[in-house]
């Protein structure tokens, strides 16, 4: 098992409770994402503990890595937030789990059991992959505002608007994001109202949250890059 998270206490407790298991045995562990697929590849675990909210690729994009690539490691993804528009998100990347970080050790240990033998767990149940299937069209059936998935299964934005978004939560203004993106600005205007529309939010603020909270930008990263380049 390869267990991937970027905050140290945790990955550890994660580690610790796996450790005391007779039938798991973690052969690795990362903090970024940078090196995950590469890990993945070369290590070949049979389940990855991922954390959806990581530096370099976030865990949905490599997740979908993953499957694209039809590697035989099963993804359980973990998130800071019990959010029903990920784990869709998650499902549609092909991960065979997503839960909280609050989840308890033992029922985090009875998930990766259940994704062990070949199942899909998701709102705490185990599925079979027709089971997932019809769970994720009842998901997209209640969703509070038409479901879509432009582009990818990861994140809704195209790659300018994602470049659009880092430099928003890096607090610039629209003109600011237009000379260092070398666009104009009625183009940034237009690339912003669009995020606004995507995630059905109603000012900048607002979408960043949104991203902060799906793990699609880093306030972290975001930051060094705005102070690196004097901005």
């Amino acid at each position: 098992m390869l267990v991937i998270d970027d905050h140290p206490l945790f990955r550890q407790g994660v580690i610790d409770a796996i450790s005391l298991e007779d039938d798991m045995k973690v052969i690795g562990q990362l903090s970024t994402g940078e090196t995950a697929l590469e890990t993945i590849r070369s290590l070949r675990p049979a389940i990855v503990l991922l954390d959806v909210n990581l530096p370099g690729m976030n865990g949905q994009q490599i997740t979908h890595e993953v499957t694209s690539e039809k590697l035989r490691t099963r993804v359980v993804l973990m998130s800071g937030y019990d959010d029903a528009e990920q784990s869709l998100h998650a499902a549609l990347a092909g991960a065979a789990a997503y839960c909280a970080k609050e989840v308890e050790p033992k029922a985090l240990l009875d998930i990766i059991r259940k994704v062990a033998e070949g199942k899909f767990v998701y709102d705490s149940r185990s599925m079979t992959r027709g089971e997932l299937q019809d769970w994720i069209e009842e998901q997209i059936e209640a969703a509070p505002r038409p479901y879509s998935e432009p582009g990818s299964p990861f994140h809704p934005l195209s790659n300018r608007e994602m470049e659009v978004l880092e430099c928003v939560v890096r607090g610039l203004s629209n003109k600011e994001i237009a000379s260092l993106l070398g666009i104009s600005h009625q183009t940034v205007k237009n690339h912003v109202t669009s995020i606004l529309r995507k995630f059905s939010v109603e000012d900048r603020t607002q979408a960043v949250v949104y991203a902060l909270k799906h793990g699609w930008v880093r306030l972290k990263t975001s930051t060094a890059r705005s102070e690196g380049q004097g901005l």
